[in-house]
C-alpha cells in the first residue's frame, strides 16, 4: 500500500502567498494608464509639453526630434511620431478642446512634410 503524503498548505497556496506581498511592495501606479504609457512608452523619449506647444509646425519639429534622438523606440522614427500624436489624441477624446484638436490635426500634416512624406 501506497503511503500518501499530506501537506497543510499547497505549493499554488505558496506561491499565491508571494505575489501578494511582492504587489504590496510595489508603489502605486498612477490613475490614468494613458499617462503611464505617455511617460514610460518605448515610442519615444517626449519632451515635456509637447502638445501643448501653439504652432503645428513646433509640435511636429519636437515629435520628429524626440523620434529620432530616442533609444527606446522599437520602429522607425516617423511611425513612433505618428502613433505618439494620434496616442494623445484619441486618448484625450471629447474633453480635447476643438482648436487643439486642430492644431493637433495640422501638426499630423506638418510631421509628414517633416519626414518628406507628403
Amino acid at each position: 500500500m501506497a503511503h500518501v503524503r499530506k501537506t497543510t498548505h499547497s505549493r499554488k497556496t505558496a506561491v499565491r502567498g508571494k505575489t501578494s506581498a511582492r504587489r504590496r511592495a510595489k508603489r502605486a501606479a498612477p490613475k490614468r494608464w494613458s499617462q503611464r504609457v505617455t511617460k514610460e512608452s518605448d515610442a519615444l523619449d517626449l519632451k515635456r509639453g509637447v502638445f501643448m506647444l501653439t504652432s503645428p509646425k513646433k509640435i511636429a519639429t519636437s515629435l520628429k526630434r524626440s523620434a529620432e534622438h530616442s533609444s527606446r523606440r522599437k520602429t522607425g522614427a516617423y511611425r513612433s511620431a505618428l502613433s505618439m500624436l494620434t496616442f494623445y489624441i484619441n486618448r484625450a477624446g471629447t474633453t480635447l478642446p476643438k482648436s487643439q484638436r486642430t492644431r493637433l490635426e495640422r501638426a499630423k500634416v506638418e510631421l509628414k512634410r517633416a519626414f518628406g512624406r507628403e
